[in-house]
Protein backbone atom coordinates (compact mmCIF):
# COMPACT_ATOMS: atom_id res chain seq x y z
CA UNK A 1 0.00 0.00 0.00
CA UNK A 2 0.75 3.75 -0.45
CA UNK A 3 2.43 5.41 2.45
CA UNK A 4 2.63 8.72 3.50
CA UNK A 5 5.26 8.57 0.54
CA UNK A 6 7.84 10.35 3.68
CA UNK A 7 10.74 9.09 1.57
CA UNK A 8 9.95 10.49 -1.80
CA UNK A 9 9.85 13.92 0.16
CA UNK A 10 13.32 13.53 2.00
CA UNK A 11 14.83 11.84 -1.14
CA UNK A 12 13.75 15.21 -2.84
CA UNK A 13 15.14 17.53 -0.52
CA UNK A 14 18.32 15.81 -0.01
CA UNK A 15 18.51 15.23 -4.28
CA UNK A 16 18.21 19.29 -5.08
CA UNK A 17 20.87 20.59 -2.21
CA UNK A 18 22.83 18.04 -3.28
CA UNK A 19 22.95 18.44 -6.95
CA UNK A 20 23.61 22.36 -6.18
CA UNK A 21 26.49 21.82 -4.53
CA UNK A 22 28.22 18.61 -6.68
CA UNK A 23 27.84 21.07 -9.69
CA UNK A 24 29.37 24.34 -7.84
CA UNK A 25 32.10 21.38 -6.77
CA UNK A 26 32.51 20.02 -10.32
CA UNK A 27 33.00 23.60 -12.18
CA UNK A 28 35.47 24.93 -9.67
CA UNK A 29 37.72 21.73 -9.64
CA UNK A 30 36.91 20.90 -13.27
CA UNK A 31 36.10 17.05 -12.19
CA UNK A 32 33.88 15.38 -14.59
CA UNK A 33 32.27 12.85 -12.14
CA UNK A 34 31.41 15.53 -9.71
CA UNK A 35 29.61 17.10 -12.73
CA UNK A 36 28.36 13.61 -13.28
CA UNK A 37 27.01 12.98 -9.96
CA UNK A 38 25.31 16.21 -10.41
CA UNK A 39 23.55 15.30 -12.97
CA UNK A 40 22.51 11.93 -11.60
CA UNK A 41 20.94 13.87 -8.66
CA UNK A 42 19.18 16.50 -10.61
CA UNK A 43 18.04 13.55 -12.32
CA UNK A 44 16.94 11.88 -8.89
CA UNK A 45 15.21 15.46 -8.03
CA UNK A 46 13.15 15.48 -11.16
CA UNK A 47 12.02 12.03 -11.05
CA UNK A 48 10.58 12.55 -6.92
CA UNK A 49 8.67 15.15 -8.71
CA UNK A 50 7.08 13.38 -11.42
CA UNK A 51 6.54 10.16 -8.74
CA UNK A 52 4.53 13.02 -6.35
CA UNK A 53 3.16 14.07 -9.83
CA UNK A 54 1.90 10.63 -10.43
CA UNK A 55 0.76 9.34 -7.39
CA UNK A 56 -1.69 12.51 -7.62
CA UNK A 57 -2.75 11.99 -10.90
CA UNK A 58 -3.94 8.44 -9.51
CA UNK A 59 -5.54 9.24 -6.87
CA UNK A 60 -8.62 10.62 -9.19
CA UNK A 61 -11.73 9.36 -9.14
CA UNK A 62 -13.02 7.28 -11.76
CA UNK A 63 -15.29 9.42 -14.38
CA UNK A 64 -16.89 8.64 -17.68
CA UNK A 65 -13.45 8.53 -19.81
CA UNK A 66 -11.66 6.52 -17.41
CA UNK A 67 -14.20 4.67 -15.44
CA UNK A 68 -12.05 2.25 -13.92
CA UNK A 69 -10.05 5.67 -12.40
CA UNK A 70 -6.54 6.75 -12.97
CA UNK A 71 -4.62 3.95 -10.74
CA UNK A 72 -2.47 3.63 -13.95
CA UNK A 73 -1.16 6.78 -14.23
CA UNK A 74 1.24 5.79 -10.99
CA UNK A 75 2.75 3.02 -13.17
CA UNK A 76 3.02 5.35 -16.51
CA UNK A 77 5.23 7.92 -14.86
CA UNK A 78 7.39 5.37 -13.17
CA UNK A 79 8.10 3.85 -16.20
CA UNK A 80 9.08 7.51 -17.67
CA UNK A 81 11.27 7.50 -14.48
CA UNK A 82 13.05 4.67 -15.26
CA UNK A 83 13.42 6.50 -18.84
CA UNK A 84 15.02 9.31 -17.73
CA UNK A 85 17.47 7.71 -15.42
CA UNK A 86 19.01 5.55 -18.13
CA UNK A 87 18.71 8.66 -20.98
CA UNK A 88 19.77 11.95 -18.76
CA UNK A 89 21.48 10.48 -15.59
CA UNK A 90 23.40 7.13 -17.30
CA UNK A 91 23.91 8.62 -21.02
CA UNK A 92 25.43 11.39 -19.95
CA UNK A 93 27.58 10.25 -17.36
CA UNK A 94 29.21 8.00 -19.49
CA UNK A 95 29.51 10.57 -22.24
CA UNK A 96 30.88 13.02 -19.88
CA UNK A 97 33.33 9.86 -18.76
CA UNK A 98 34.56 8.80 -22.32
CA UNK A 99 35.30 13.30 -22.99
CA UNK A 100 37.36 12.85 -19.99
CA UNK A 101 39.46 9.72 -20.57
CA UNK A 102 40.14 10.81 -23.58
CA UNK A 103 41.32 14.32 -22.55
CA UNK A 104 42.29 13.95 -19.16
CA UNK A 105 42.29 16.86 -17.11
CA UNK A 106 44.14 17.44 -13.63
CA UNK A 107 41.80 18.55 -10.69
CA UNK A 108 42.19 21.83 -9.06
CA UNK A 109 41.69 21.83 -5.59
CA UNK A 110 40.42 18.39 -5.26
CA UNK A 111 39.57 18.37 -1.52
CA UNK A 112 36.27 20.63 -2.12
CA UNK A 113 35.47 17.72 -3.74
CA UNK A 114 36.35 15.29 -0.84
CA UNK A 115 34.55 17.57 1.66
CA UNK A 116 31.37 17.56 -0.79
CA UNK A 117 31.30 13.55 -1.03
CA UNK A 118 31.17 13.76 2.15
CA UNK A 119 28.14 15.47 3.21
CA UNK A 120 26.59 14.38 -0.01
CA UNK A 121 27.03 10.70 1.52
CA UNK A 122 25.23 11.88 4.69
CA UNK A 123 22.36 13.29 3.59
CA UNK A 124 21.75 9.59 0.83
CA UNK A 125 22.31 7.73 3.47
CA UNK A 126 19.52 9.32 5.59
CA UNK A 127 17.39 9.73 2.64
CA UNK A 128 18.43 5.63 1.85
CA UNK A 129 17.82 5.62 5.49
CA UNK A 130 13.94 6.36 5.29
CA UNK A 131 13.31 4.41 1.81
CA UNK A 132 14.94 0.94 3.37
CA UNK A 133 12.63 1.67 6.96
CA UNK A 134 9.40 2.32 4.72
CA UNK A 135 9.97 -0.33 2.40
CA UNK A 136 11.08 -2.90 5.22
CA UNK A 137 7.90 -2.63 6.69
CA UNK A 138 6.10 -3.44 3.63
CA UNK A 139 8.18 -6.44 3.14
CA UNK A 140 5.80 -8.82 5.37
CA UNK A 141 8.95 -11.13 6.18
CA UNK A 142 9.42 -11.24 2.17
CA UNK A 143 13.15 -11.46 1.24
CA UNK A 144 14.25 -7.69 -0.46
CA UNK A 145 14.35 -8.93 -4.03
CA UNK A 146 10.97 -11.07 -3.85
CA UNK A 147 9.16 -7.87 -2.27
CA UNK A 148 10.39 -5.67 -4.56
CA UNK A 149 9.17 -7.84 -7.27
CA UNK A 150 5.88 -8.99 -5.84
CA UNK A 151 5.01 -5.23 -4.37
CA UNK A 152 2.55 -2.92 -6.73
CA UNK A 153 4.07 0.30 -5.42
CA UNK A 154 6.75 1.19 -7.79
CA UNK A 155 6.96 4.58 -5.34
CA UNK A 156 8.55 2.63 -3.01
CA UNK A 157 11.35 0.48 -4.42
CA UNK A 158 11.84 3.72 -7.03
CA UNK A 159 13.52 5.78 -4.61
CA UNK A 160 15.08 2.46 -2.92
CA UNK A 161 16.14 2.27 -5.77
CA UNK A 162 17.76 5.52 -6.50
CA UNK A 163 19.33 6.01 -2.92
CA UNK A 164 20.96 3.28 -3.19
CA UNK A 165 22.40 3.77 -6.53
CA UNK A 166 23.08 7.50 -5.13
CA UNK A 167 25.37 6.07 -2.22
CA UNK A 168 27.33 3.32 -3.64
CA UNK A 169 28.05 6.11 -6.73
CA UNK A 170 29.40 8.38 -4.38
CA UNK A 171 31.57 5.46 -3.13
CA UNK A 172 32.93 4.97 -6.55
CA UNK A 173 33.49 8.72 -7.07
CA UNK A 174 35.42 9.20 -3.90
CA UNK A 175 37.79 5.62 -4.34
CA UNK A 176 38.66 6.45 -7.79
CA UNK A 177 39.36 10.49 -6.86
CA UNK A 178 41.29 9.15 -4.60
CA UNK A 179 43.29 6.99 -6.48
CA UNK A 180 43.60 9.86 -9.06
CA UNK A 181 44.57 12.56 -7.10
CA UNK A 182 47.41 10.51 -5.33
CA UNK A 183 49.05 8.49 -8.19
CA UNK A 184 48.53 11.47 -10.59
CA UNK A 185 46.53 9.13 -12.71
CA UNK A 186 44.00 12.06 -14.23
CA UNK A 187 42.12 9.50 -16.64
CA UNK A 188 40.41 8.12 -12.84
CA UNK A 189 37.85 10.83 -12.56
CA UNK A 190 36.58 10.12 -16.11
CA UNK A 191 36.67 6.50 -15.37
CA UNK A 192 34.95 6.91 -12.70
CA UNK A 193 31.96 8.75 -14.81
CA UNK A 194 31.39 5.85 -16.59
CA UNK A 195 31.46 3.34 -13.94
CA UNK A 196 28.64 5.43 -12.29
CA UNK A 197 26.87 6.14 -15.75
CA UNK A 198 26.72 2.09 -16.31
CA UNK A 199 25.25 1.77 -12.76
CA UNK A 200 22.31 3.94 -13.38
CA UNK A 201 21.65 2.15 -16.59
CA UNK A 202 21.77 -1.63 -14.62
CA UNK A 203 19.75 0.11 -12.35
CA UNK A 204 17.17 1.69 -14.85
CA UNK A 205 16.78 -1.63 -16.30
CA UNK A 206 15.97 -3.24 -13.38
CA UNK A 207 13.22 -0.62 -13.04
CA UNK A 208 11.91 -0.17 -16.09
CA UNK A 209 11.12 -4.15 -16.56
CA UNK A 210 8.96 -3.82 -12.83
CA UNK A 211 7.40 -0.84 -14.43
CA UNK A 212 6.43 -2.41 -17.81
CA UNK A 213 5.38 -5.18 -16.05
CA UNK A 214 2.75 -3.09 -13.64
CA UNK A 215 1.80 -1.04 -16.61
CA UNK A 216 0.73 -3.72 -18.78
CA UNK A 217 -1.06 -5.23 -16.51
CA UNK A 218 -0.43 -8.28 -13.53
CA UNK A 219 -2.76 -9.96 -11.77
CA UNK A 220 -3.28 -11.06 -8.37
CA UNK A 221 -1.12 -13.18 -6.27
CA UNK A 222 -1.83 -17.44 -6.91
CA UNK A 223 -2.86 -17.78 -3.11
CA UNK A 224 -5.00 -15.20 -2.93
CA UNK A 225 -6.82 -16.48 -6.40
CA UNK A 226 -7.20 -19.76 -4.17
CA UNK A 227 -9.27 -18.14 -1.54
CA UNK A 228 -11.47 -16.24 -3.85
CA UNK A 229 -12.13 -19.53 -5.42
CA UNK A 230 -12.48 -21.42 -2.29
CA UNK A 231 -14.94 -18.52 -0.90
CA UNK A 232 -16.88 -18.02 -3.93
CA UNK A 233 -17.87 -21.74 -4.44
CA UNK A 234 -18.93 -22.44 -0.60
CA UNK A 235 -21.94 -20.49 -1.93
CA UNK A 236 -24.74 -22.85 -2.20
CA UNK A 237 -26.05 -21.73 -5.95
CA UNK A 238 -22.68 -22.26 -7.26
CA UNK A 239 -20.90 -25.21 -8.81
CA UNK A 240 -17.64 -24.19 -9.48
CA UNK A 241 -15.37 -21.16 -10.63
CA UNK A 242 -14.59 -21.75 -14.37
CA UNK A 243 -11.93 -18.60 -14.50
CA UNK A 244 -10.32 -15.74 -12.25
CA UNK A 245 -9.07 -12.70 -14.39
CA UNK A 246 -7.38 -9.54 -12.61
CA UNK A 247 -5.49 -6.60 -13.09
CA UNK A 248 -3.79 -3.93 -10.62
CA UNK A 249 -4.90 -0.27 -11.64
CA UNK A 250 -3.29 0.58 -8.86
CA UNK A 251 -1.40 -0.19 -5.87
CA UNK A 252 -4.87 -0.84 -3.66
CA UNK A 253 -7.15 -1.47 -6.56
CA UNK A 254 -7.89 -4.20 -8.41
CA UNK A 255 -10.35 -5.39 -11.36
CA UNK A 256 -11.39 -8.51 -10.71
CA UNK A 257 -13.67 -10.63 -13.34
CA UNK A 258 -14.89 -14.23 -12.13
CA UNK A 259 -16.77 -16.67 -14.53
CA UNK A 260 -18.96 -18.58 -12.37
CA UNK A 261 -20.91 -21.94 -13.31
CA UNK A 262 -24.39 -21.96 -11.16
CA UNK A 263 -26.62 -24.36 -10.04
CA UNK A 264 -28.68 -25.69 -13.19
CA UNK A 265 -32.12 -25.53 -11.53
CA UNK A 266 -31.89 -21.71 -10.10
CA UNK A 267 -33.78 -18.72 -11.67
CA UNK A 268 -32.63 -15.70 -13.12
CA UNK A 269 -33.87 -13.86 -9.67
CA UNK A 270 -31.92 -16.57 -7.58
CA UNK A 271 -28.94 -15.73 -9.82
CA UNK A 272 -28.83 -12.20 -9.40
CA UNK A 273 -29.02 -12.17 -5.75
CA UNK A 274 -26.56 -14.73 -5.46
CA UNK A 275 -23.85 -12.35 -7.74
CA UNK A 276 -24.54 -9.61 -5.29
CA UNK A 277 -23.91 -11.86 -1.85
CA UNK A 278 -20.71 -13.13 -3.64
CA UNK A 279 -19.58 -9.64 -4.76
CA UNK A 280 -20.09 -8.55 -1.12
CA UNK A 281 -18.10 -11.33 0.31
CA UNK A 282 -15.40 -10.42 -1.29
CA UNK A 283 -15.21 -6.92 -1.03
CA UNK A 284 -15.20 -7.61 3.07
CA UNK A 285 -12.52 -10.48 2.69
CA UNK A 286 -10.19 -8.30 0.16
CA UNK A 287 -10.28 -4.20 0.76
CA UNK A 288 -7.90 -4.11 -2.54
CA UNK A 289 -10.37 -5.17 -4.75
CA UNK A 290 -12.50 -2.32 -5.96
CA UNK A 291 -14.30 -3.59 -9.07
CA UNK A 292 -16.02 -6.55 -9.55
CA UNK A 293 -17.79 -8.27 -12.18
CA UNK A 294 -19.14 -11.67 -12.04
CA UNK A 295 -20.33 -13.46 -15.17
CA UNK A 296 -22.63 -16.73 -15.56
CA UNK A 297 -21.28 -19.40 -17.44
CA UNK A 298 -22.91 -23.01 -18.65
CA UNK A 299 -19.61 -24.41 -18.29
Amino acid sequence: MIKDNKSIYSALAANLLIAITKFIAGGFTNSSSMISEGIHSMVDTINQVLLLYGLKKSKKVPDQSRPFGYGKELYFWSFIVAILIFGLGGGISIYQGIQHIIKPEPLSNPLINYGVLILCLLFEGWSLRIAIREFDQQRNGLSWWKAIVKSKDPSSFLVLFEDGAAVLGLLIVFIFMLIGHNFDMDYMDGLASVLVGLLLVFVSAILARESRSLLMGEGIAPETKEKIKSLVEKDPSVIKISNIISTYQSPEEVLLVIIVVFQPDIDTEDITDAISRIREAIKKEFKFIKFIIIQPSED
